[in-house]
C-alpha cells in the first residue's frame, strides 16, 4: 500500500487529535477532534474565543499527533502542519457538521471558528512500530 493510503488509515475522517501550538516560547497541547482528507489537511472547530486561536494567529506552526488507540500496535503519526482560522460563513458551513450543533447551534455563530492544519511533513509509524517513512508536501 502507498504512503498516503497508509497515513489516509490513520487520519481519515474524524480523530481526536493531539494538537500543539506554542505559548510564547512554550508548547501548549490539547485534544481536538480532527477530520484528516486526502490532500493532507485535517479540520476542527474551535471557539473564536480560545487560546489555541491567540496562539495560531501568533504562529500558525502546530506539530500534531494521531492514533486510533484501538490497539497499542496501530500505527500512528506525527505530522508538522500549518494551521489556519477561517471566522468566513462559507468556510464554516463547507466543513460544519452536525455534532457541533450542541456547541455553536449554527454555522453564523461569531464564536465558532474553523481550522484547517495544512501538512508540510507527515512520518507513519507502522503497526508495531515496524517501520517509519516520511511523507513530505
Amino acid at each position: 500500500m502507498a504512503l498516503k493510503e497508509q497515513i489516509m488509515e490513520v487520519i481519515g475522517g474524524p480523530h481526536p487529535t493531539a494538537v500543539a501550538t506554542l505559548d510564547g516560547k512554550l508548547p501548549a497541547v490539547r485534544f481536538m477532534v480532527l477530520a484528516g482528507f486526502p490532500d493532507m489537511t485535517l479540520v476542527g472547530a474551535t471557539m473564536k474565543s480560545s487560546k489555541k486561536v491567540e496562539q495560531l494567529k501568533k504562529n500558525p506552526d502546530t506539530a500534531l499527533s494521531i492514533w486510533s488507540g484501538k490497539e497499542f500496535s496501530d500505527p500512528y503519526v506525527e505530522i508538522k502542519a500549518k494551521g489556519k482560522v477561517h471566522e468566513d460563513v462559507a468556510t464554516k458551513k463547507k466543513y460544519w457538521n452536525p455534532m457541533f450543533e450542541q456547541y455553536f447551534k449554527t454555522p453564523e455563530n461569531p464564536d465558532f471558528v474553523v481550522i484547517v492544519f495544512t501538512a508540510a511533513e507527515i512520518t507513519y509509524h507502522g503497526k508495531n512500530m515496524s517501520s517509519m517513512e516520511v511523507w513530505k508536501r
